[in-house]
């Protein structure tokens, strides 16, 4: 559109606060804005003096403006955000982030359940979150379970069902995790109030659960109900425990959303710390992909916009490191000088810098994700490199170890698309081979893999990379023969030391060059193989490494053994526990026998 055809139409543009949209000569929305004033905003992409080539570009491809009048200006800010999240229009600013981030669910029904989900579902249940982290979840659901007894069944628990005596409660009510409200031995009222204690919470507001369990050991001890008022107390130390661990700068700040930004180029990185009651409760950095030259300001105001939204933020006091033009209504903008609101500023300044360089780490290991078109050209690159017949879509690697021949094990990787399959990685523990015989572990897991594929009927991998030199490649091609395949896979050995590849019937080796784009890739995949069967060994050694030690104590047996590695977790945390706490796991003979005999060992 030319300054000359917007002339025409600018008569007709509405001097109100509203939102204007962009589109293309395909009728495709190419841009969304905000206004105060839709004329005067909109008449500015059409002076003469424009100097961003980006704006030029986008005031080239306008064939086509739609308006759309508002009462306010936030509510033009808050619909210009809703569009772009909708529409992700090719000029505005692009929020790199899709992930579908998991929720707490309280149910709407009778003796409601608690669980995790990532779907939610309009049936009038009320959702918490969403969480960046299903470890944050689990914690939170952990401490609920510890604090809130609760039913975890399906049962359809109507008043006339249990009054019927339709149910039996199960395990957990003799666990003590549930108070069988199936049965009617809860009350909907008593179940009720640890709902509203579990919604505290939830919130990360643990104090007022904290003040319910000390009145309730207060009305224990004067009932001389001592062992019921010592149940609450513990309930309270855990929840204290479990606030410990939060980052906290003051239970005076309040709630609070703290926002901070880095730019770099056309990238920006905006970190979020959502805070209640002084406690750190959320965390968020992402990435931003500016199209138009956007300020500071402008990129972080968007950021604010869809990081509330999306952690459905009720906070009233936004803390930014300058100023912004955020119309949202009631929202109290600070920029700290000084004092416990320019500590948490500080700390979300530290997040996203740490996240702009471990990104960067990643792009220099190469382990950042490449587009649809260099994952293409890499592996082209890898198929001719190889000489492969097939273009390597789908790659597999093996690798083995043991300790001094004891737990031998190992581990498979699958790369499909140039990207780890990590739902297609699988463990192996070495079942026909005993002492230290690398080429027989090979041969074992290779059979078992593609056996099993074949079995399945599932498709095989157009290339398979062997961890070690000619041996193990000439052991895993003794099964890829027994099985039939030869031919249909290419196996390829991996040297540790040069890296060089080694082919079935060649004498000499392959060496890529170094910084070659093929040789990257099958570095990336051997690595990973290390990693995953490492990780692996490394558990399956100190597994039997500890249960062995302790069971070769004359009077603790296998059970005793397995207590003490659940509760102390290894054998170097029981040596550090007292006589009266291992008697506590697994009597006090027992203990003297262990402890006597471990401190004879040192």
């Amino acid at each position: 559109m030319t300054s000359k055809d917007f002339s025409a139409i600018s008569p007709t543009i509405p001097s109100a606060p509203g939102i204007y949209k962009y589109f293309d000569k395909s009728n495709q929305l190419i841009y969304v804005g905000k206004a105060k004033q839709l004329r005067k905003r909109v008449s500015s992409y059409f002076v003469k003096n424009l100097q961003s080539y980006k704006t030029i570009e986008l005031v080239n491809r306008i064939h086509r403006i739609e308006f759309t009048i508002v009462n306010s200006e936030q509510d033009a800010f808050l619909l210009e955000n809703s569009l772009i999240k909708e529409y992700q229009p090719l000029f505005n600013i692009n929020l790199k982030d899709d992930k579908t981030y998991p929720y707490i669910v309280v149910k709407n029904e009778r003796f409601p359940r608690v669980f995790f989900t990532r779907k939610k579902i309009n049936d009038g249940s009320q959702y918490y979150g969403p969480y960046t982290s299903v470890g944050k979840v689990r914690d939170l659901l952990d401490v609920i379970k510890q604090n809130v007894p609760l039913r975890t069944c399906k049962l359809n628990l109507t008043e006339n069902n249990i009054n019927k005596h339709k149910f039996k409660v199960c395990l957990e009510y003799h666990l003590g995790n549930c108070k069988g409200p199936c049965e009617g031995l809860q009350s909907i009222n008593d179940y009720d109030q640890g709902i509203h204690q579990l919604k505290h919470i939830l919130k990360g507001n643990v104090y007022p659960v904290i003040q319910h369990f000390k009145a309730l050991v207060r009305e224990q001890a004067q009932k001389m109900e001592f062992e019921k008022a010592a149940y609450y107390q513990s309930k309270i130390s855990h929840l204290q425990q479990y606030q410990s661990k939060s980052e906290v700068v003051n239970t005076k700040t309040g709630t609070i959303d703290i926002f901070s930004i880095i730019e770099e180029g056309d990238q920006a990185y905006v970190n979020y710390l959502a805070v209640n009651d002084g406690s750190i409760i959320q965390t968020k950095t992402i990435t931003l992909l500016k199209k138009l030259e956007e300020s500071p300001a402008e990129v972080l105001s968007f950021a604010i916009a869809q990081l509330r939204q999306t952690f459905v933020s009720d906070a009233k006091e936004i803390i930014v490191p300058f100023e912004i033009d955020y119309p949202e209504k009631d929202i109290i903008i600070t920029i700290p000088k000084a004092g416990d609101k320019k500590i948490l500023l500080e700390l979300s300044q530290k997040n996203v810098d740490y996240f702009k360089e471990e990104l960067h780490a990643k792009k220099l290991l190469k382990l950042e994700d490449k587009t649809m078109d260099e994952k293409s050209r890499v592996l082209h690159q890898l198929q001719k490199d190889l000489h492969l017949s097939q273009l390597p879509l789908h790659i597999e690697c093996f690798d083995n170890s043991n300790f001094h021949g004891s737990y031998p094990v190992a581990a498979m990787v699958c790369f499909k698309d140039g990207e780890p399959s990590k739902k297609d990685y699988r463990h192996y523990n070495i079942k026909t081979v005993s002492g230290i015989n690398d080429f027989a572990s090979m041969s074992e897991v290779v059979l078992r893999r593609y056996k099993r594929l074949i079995e399945e009927n599932k498709e095989l991998p157009q290339l398979v990379i062997i961890d070690g030199g000619k041996g193990q490649l000439s052991a895993a091609l003794e099964s890829i023969e027994k099985l039939g395949l030869t031919g249909k896979l290419t196996l390829v050995g991996l040297a540790k030391n040069k890296e060089e590849l080694f082919f079935a019937g060649d004498t000499n080796s392959l060496l890529l060059p170094w910084e070659s784009e093929s040789l990257k890739l099958i570095r990336r995949i051997r690595d990973e193989v290390h990693r995953f069967g490492i990780t692996f060994h490394r558990n399956k050694r100190s597994q039997g490494t500890f249960t062995n030690e302790l069971e070769a104590i004359k009077g603790i047996g296998k059970q005793t053994a397995d207590s003490l590695l659940k509760e102390f977790r290894s054998v170097t945390k029981i040596k550090e526990k007292t006589l009266e706490e291992i008697s506590k796991i697994i009597g006090k003979r027992k203990a003297e026998i262990l402890l006597e005999s471990l401190r004879d060992k040192e």
